[in-house]
């Protein structure tokens, strides 16, 4: 039998009111708290702060606070990562985030879903697909990308976008639902 929180990182149905996955939320939400409260000369406490609560955090890394998430070790980021105020990440599932990556200000990524069946939505159960970002990625401010998606390599996402479905190499997708309307020059 599984445990609440293998079901949630396996994608599966699982009771988001666990004890154990309350306190892992109630800990995330502690260190940022801690990290949000952080002046900007603070840089290397900043740097603790992130190692302690995320997965993994890549070199020349910086976040700008405020940052909020669910549980923190989930996110894995990449070397020369740049998340300016106001990002969310639900990561319920893992968030990966490429190298040498631009997140705006407002930036939301959501692993987290919800049942269709409204049965199970009002038993409290909930579940979550990752979400991939590669590398070179710019994803412009108030843009939102949904569980399950990933963004290829040198992509832009545009300011505001809804992220629905799959974001090939080098475009930007802009709107809502975010469709593919440029195709980037692959000689720079």
């Amino acid at each position: 039998m599984h445990t609440e929180r293998e079901k949630m990182l396996r994608g599966e149905l699982y009771d988001a009111d666990d004890p154990d996955l309350v306190a892992a939320r109630n800990e995330a939400r502690a260190l940022t708290g801690e990290y949000n409260r952080t002046a900007a000369t603070e840089t290397n406490r900043r740097r603790e702060l992130l190692e302690e609560l995320l997965g993994t955090v890549g070199e020349e890394c910086r976040i700008e606070p405020p940052f909020r998430c669910d549980y923190g070790d989930n996110i894995h980021v990449g070397d020369a990562c740049y998340a300016n105020v106001d990002c969310v990440v639900l990561d319920v599932c893992p968030v990966t985030i490429g190298d040498d990556c631009l997140l705006g200000p407002g930036v939301h990524i959501y692993t987290a879903t919800h049942p269709l069946d409204p049965a199970q939505r009002a038993d409290g159960l909930e579940y979550g697909e990752p979400v991939t970002v590669g590398d070179n990625v710019w994803i412009g401010g108030q843009a939102v990308l949904n569980p399950g998606v990933s963004v290829g390599d040198d992509s832009v996402v545009g300011s505001g976008a809804v992220v629905t479905s799959d974001v090939p190499e080098g475009v930007v997708v802009q709107g809502n639902p975010a469709t593919v309307t440029t195709e980037l020059s692959s000689e720079g």
